[in-house]
């Protein structure tokens, strides 16, 4: 018998309690439901920025398409962040996929946990940072001028922001690593 079968046997076996315990992480699914729907809401975002960069391409300077375009990969990079957290966190929190064969399977899939997918998220959210950082850093040229939006305090801050998340994502993966290294050391010495 595999161990799939194995566990589907043990929980059915299942007292009520433990039962309801386990079956409440199906309460996740109208989350997961709800992050799709917000992925739709992105579609239609990007084809209207997609659309309005189109209809000015002839009117917009260099620097304004550049923009632009950085909004577009902006939009796209939040949607791949909404699909690693959708996937992975279903795969990883509520139930397999059963994808195993698949020819669109994502090769990151196969070997998901919470610790893979918070590290995964922390990466998205500084490309993420990354590319707000360099719109803002795009538009900055004009602080002199009075015209633009941003305050020089305001780059400063968001500077820092990005900076503490590079930080904090370096402080996951260095946690997760010596969580590893530590079960890894158990196992070895379980072993001898």
């Amino acid at each position: 018998m595999s161990a799939t079968s194995d566990a589907r046997v043990s929980a059915k076996g299942l007292r009520p309690v433990p039962m309801l315990i386990f079956g409440s992480r199906w309460l996740q699914l109208p989350l997961y439901v709800g992050l799709i729907i917000a992925q739709g809401v992105y579609v239609v975002l990007f084809l209207k920025e997609l659309w309005h960069l189109f209809a000015h391409s002839f009117d917009f300077s260099e620097q304004q398409i550049m923009l632009a375009v950085l909004g577009l990969i902006d939009v796209v990079m939040i949607s791949n962040l909404l699909v690693m957290v959708i996937v992975g966190g279903y795969e990883t929190f509520v139930s397999r996929l059963n994808l195993q064969g698949h020819p669109d399977e994502p090769e990151w899939l196969s070997h998901v946990n919470a610790s893979v997918l918070k590290i995964k998220l922390a990466m998205a959210i500084i490309g993420i940072s990354s590319i707000h950082l360099l719109r803002t850093f795009i538009e900055a040229g004009a602080l002199a001028s009075g015209k633009s939006t941003y305050t020089e305090t305001g780059v400063m801050w968001q500077t820092i922001i990005h900076c503490v998340f590079i930080l904090s994502a370096i402080g996951i993966a260095l946690v997760d690593k010596l969580s590893n290294d530590s079960i890894e050391g158990a196992k070895q010495q379980a072993g001898h």
